[in-house]
């Protein structure tokens, strides 16, 4: 944009495309101004514009751009405030009067966007929070956008295939404050209304979303019958292996994120003390917790759910590997994985940023490889060449092997003792 392009933004009081800040630190004001340029409710299908360093009645004051500030502001983007992701640019701009900085965000094609769990808008030239009406003229622009599986209706179920519970008093209080929901209540809004406006529910259908159903449904596999993450342990280094425990977590996935993860730290990563010298022990873990975990949460988020087979969830002797239904999606490619991300399920994703199962978007895999590394796992690998799957395989550490064997040679440790551990590992 040339510098008389900017001025007449500035300028244009009235317009809805255009807030204007002098704040450099109030990063709760950014958040919601992008949140709701990227909602478009007026469909001007234009890119709305945030302005940094310039007075409301569009005098420049020209502020001191840093590269920290133009980091902090592209950082609102990606730190899991505002889902989903809006796309979005930041530039330092040099006007006559001084330095600004302008945020560039295009509408999105997946609304509602919310900033902290709540769904803001632009209303003429200023900035509001949504109420029921503007979420289902949201909706119904998502619902002509998006065709994912997870947004889309599930045609089989009802409202009373859910577990409401479960909705009103484990995912609401995550989701919303407490303010919120009260405020909520006065309004008089219904279990469907707010079903609909986290795209559990749709309302055009009045039948539950797939995403919904995968997060609520009593029954899950009778709507979706691979949805299911299928554990086996096998003796020995392949699948010819005796099969020593198997488990399928099938419940829904409100109960069965929270039963993987307490399932990765009691039984995956082998968590034992082992003497290092006469009087200390240190903790040796075959496979971190956070990494492990991660790479489990990642198959559940981005697997494809019209796929009949299940997450297949397998440890042998050496390692761990995890088989995923969908491959890359979207954007991503072998060329540019992990640099680059998309999301199959927008709504999954969502819902499980908001029960604490998935944080900064782009990060995980850059931190899982730094775990393992750190645990001496080696880095884990990627597999894409079964296409429609993908597999990733973790190896296990041999520090705490390795330990053991320095305690027996040392003397801190009988040999005896060893064998009864491995004995007692190999039985769990």
């Amino acid at each position: 944009m040339t510098t008389e392009e900017i001025r007449i933004l500035l300028n244009d009081l009235e317009s809805d495309l255009v807030e204007r800040t002098i704040s450099t630190t109030n990063t709760d004001k950014f958040g919601q101004a992008i949140c709701a340029f990227a909602n478009d409710l007026p469909g001007h299908r234009l890119p709305g514009y945030l302005f940094i360093g310039v007075e409301d009645n569009g005098t420049v004051k020209g502020i001191n751009v840093t590269d920290e500030l133009l980091k902090n502001v592209a950082a609102i983007r990606t730190d899991g405030n505002i889902q989903p992701q809006p796309s979005m640019t930041v530039e330092k701009i040099a006007m006559p009067e001084g330095d600004i900085v302008m945020v560039k965000v295009e509408p999105s094609v997946f609304p509602p966007v919310k900033y902290k769990g709540r769904i803001w808008i632009r209303i003429g030239p200023r900035r509001g929070v949504a109420n029921e009406d503007d979420e289902r003229i949201l909706m119904e622009k998502r619902r002509t956008n998006v065709t994912s599986f997870d947004s889309s209706p599930c045609l089989n179920a009802t409202i009373y295939d859910m577990d409401l519970q479960m909705f009103k008093h484990f995912f609401l209080p995550k989701a919303m404050t407490d303010d919120e929901i009260e405020e909520d209540r006065k309004e008089g809004r219904t279990i469907k209304d707010q079903l609909t406006s986290f795209g559990f529910f749709d309302i055009q259908y009045d039948c539950p979303t797939n995403a919904g159903m995968l997060f609520f449904a009593k029954k899950l596999r009778r709507f979706i019958p691979g949805a299911y993450v299928q554990y086996v342990r096998f003796a020995g280094k392949d699948r010819a292996g005796e099969i020593l425990t198997e488990h399928e977590f099938k419940d829904n996935l409100c109960v069965v994120l929270l039963e993987l993860d307490t399932f990765v730290e009691t039984t995956i990563i082998n968590r034992r003390p082992i003497p290092v010298s006469a009087t200390r022990e240190d903790q040796f873990v075959d496979y971190p917790y956070w990494a492990t975990r991660e790479l489990l949460m990642n198959a559940v988020c981005h697997r494809d759910y019209t796929s009949n087979g299940p997450i297949q969830f397998y440890q042998y002797d050496d390692r761990i590997e995890i088989m995923n239904h969908g491959g890359l999606y979207g954007r991503a490619n072998e060329s540019n994985f992990p640099r680059v991300n998309d999301y199959r399920n927008i709504v999954v994703a969502e819902a499980m940023k908001v029960l604490g199962f998935v944080n900064r978007h782009s990060r995980g895999v850059l931190r899982v490889q730094k775990d393992l590394k750190a645990n001496e796992n080696g880095e884990a690998i990627y597999d894409f060449s079964y296409h429609m799957a993908v597999m990733v395989t973790e190896n296990k550490s041999p520090r705490g092997e390795k330990a053991m064997n320095e305690a027996v040679a040392n003397g801190f440790m009988t040999k005896n003792r060893q064998k009864n551990r491995q004995k007692n590992r190999q039985s769990s």
